[in-house]
């Protein structure tokens, strides 16, 4: 009987490892991050987007890889998201009352003056 339970309990280990992997996607954006501050901003409005488990933005790139569920959400709803955010998200353009709250470091369009 106890052989029987374990060999079920692994079965069904198995058969959720498996569907948790079946339901992970990742997609490489391209985005109008220009600094540190972009990083923090865009990772932490993508980390309450439906569907999205992570993401990772390399500033030197201006790329976000994001890791999201397929079943919950869409390349298209996660490039909206980051317009929303107020960048650019490869051809989506930043949505313009985002980017007007965005802080001057963050504004790839105005020069920072020092």
């Amino acid at each position: 009987m106890k052989t029987k339970i374990i060999i079920s309990m692994i079965a069904l280990f198995t058969i959720v490892k498996v569907q948790a992997q079946e339901t992970s996607a990742e997609i490489k954006i391209k985005v109008s991050s220009v600094c540190g501050m972009c990083k923090s901003t865009i990772e932490k409005g993508l980390a309450f987007e439906k569907g999205v488990k992570r993401s990772d933005l390399k500033v030197s790139e201006s790329t976000i890889t994001v890791i999201y569920n397929p079943k919950k959400t869409t390349p298209e709803k996660i490039r909206l998201a980051i317009s929303n955010i107020g960048y650019d998200a490869d051809e989506v353009k930043a949505n313009p009352k985002a980017y007007d709250k965005l802080d001057a470091c963050c504004k790839k369009d105005q020069p920072i003056h020092e």
